[in-house]
């Protein structure tokens, strides 16, 4: 079995797959102890091998792949950035400060459109990346995503307490909010749609409607109805992974 690990900046997404690519189980974590603690209690899987997609320092990424190493005596193969990768060009000045899961990501996109391409992902920030038809990469957009714009407005604002019972029930309507929760969390959501409208209007431009739009990440439901004919990937990083890391 293989294990597959994408280290963000708050969270270890982790999945074990087979040899033949189907899932056998997955999670997220929050530290390294707690990933090798669910790891050895599952019993049914055996590991193989790992590979990692990180956005992580290489000080953390070492001390995890190190731990990996030691607890399950398998190889850890880490993803590197590259100027050019499975037909897709690095359209960033300089290659190697593009993020690891974005390059992954718009890696898994291109695979599948085969042509241009727009990929969304939502995490404590949100990317898209444009990606043409010859599989040139014409850079992309950041900005805070939910976690953040939720944190921003929190630490700065000191009348804006609320848990998070309350901000995923303040999700389930976008009218209006009449509390201070409704009015942050349905705010912070028209946020996030707006700017997935001002994405394909820019592909648009580009492409007029010859275009794929991706969706990944844990808050990309949340503006689905914003673009309905976007493909909506949950493990599209994962998917890029084994394109950029390949393990034969």
């Amino acid at each position: 079995m293989i294990l597959e690990l994408d280290c963000g900046n708050s969270f270890v997404k982790w999945r074990v797959i087979t040899v033949q690519g189907l899932a056998v189980s997955g999670g997220v974590v929050e530290s390294n102890n707690e990933l090798l603690h669910t790891l050895s209690a599952a019993h049914d899987v055996h590991l193989r091998v790992c590979r990692v997609v990180s956005v992580r320092n290489e000080e953390e990424t070492r001390k995890l792949t190190e731990a990996i190493e030691a607890a399950f005596s398998i190889d850890v193969h880490v993803a590197q950035p590259a100027m050019e990768q499975a037909g897709v060009r690095n359209g960033y000045d300089d290659y190697q400060r593009l993020g690891m899961d974005r390059w992954v990501a718009i890696l898994g996109a291109y695979a599948q459109a085969g042509g241009p391409c727009v990929v969304i992902d939502f995490g404590t920030a949100v990317t898209s990346d444009f990606v043409a038809q010859d599989g040139a990469h014409l850079g992309g957009y950041i900005c805070p995503g939910m976690p953040l714009m939720r944190s921003q407005l929190r630490t700065h604002t000191r009348r804006i307490r609320y848990d998070d019972v309350s901000a995923e029930q303040a999700k389930h309507a976008l009218r209006p909010g009449t509390a201070t929760v409704q009015a942050v969390e349905r705010g912070c959501v028209l946020m996030l749609r707006g700017f997935v409208a001002t994405q394909l209007e820019q592909a648009r431009l580009l492409w007029g409607d010859a275009f794929t739009v991706f969706l990944t990440g844990g808050d990309a439901l949340l503006v689905a109805g914003v673009a309905p004919q976007a493909k909506y990937i949950p493990d599209l990083v994962f998917q890029g992974l084994a394109i950029a890391c390949p393990l034969t």
